[in-house]
């Protein structure tokens, strides 16, 4: 082999070690915003578990909900705390999940919501879009909108 020929090989390897330690990273984030969204959200919404929901929202945190009002993470907190679910249970599906390089993120899909009310077992749903952001290793929700609540059962 050429001198040139050892650089280009050399490149190469390292192109392909990084582009895998990328995907490893990205691998390892989404695995823990499907974990942030898809578990541990709706487990602190359910169990008014606010010490976990203020894990998971960070300060700046702001949400649009389905009538179109604003809500602040002090707010939603206060809801929590003070608002007992009338559900029997909340799962959250993720529909869309981008993580860019910049440490932000994309997460969307749709919300069921299982219970009972004066007429009987329904099933409802939702659709929910969030921005996380990555700060000192940990994903936490900056944004989410929440809207289409409807009972498809």
């Amino acid at each position: 082999m050429t001198g040139w020929t050892h650089v280009t090989a050399a490149a190469m390897l390292g192109l392909l070690a990084f582009g895998s330690a990328l995907a490893a990273d990205t691998s390892a984030d989404e695995a823990a915003i499907r974990e942030l969204k898809e578990t541990l959200w709706p487990k602190a919404y359910f169990e008014q578990d606010t010490a976990l929901l203020d894990r998971i929202l960070a300060p700046e945190f702001q949400m649009v909900d389905g009538d179109g009002n604003w809500s602040t993470k002090a707010a939603e907190l206060e809801w929590v705390a003070k608002n007992k679910p009338g559900y029997d249970s909340l799962t959250f599906e993720i529909r869309r999940l981008d993580v860019f390089k910049n440490g932000t993120a994309i997460a969307a899909g749709t919300g069921t919501i299982r219970g009972k009310d004066e007429g009987g077992p329904y099933v409802g749903q939702y659709q929910s879009t969030n921005v996380l952001i990555k700060r000192a290793g940990q994903w936490r929700a900056v944004a989410s909108h929440v809207s289409g609540y409807k009972k498809v059962e």
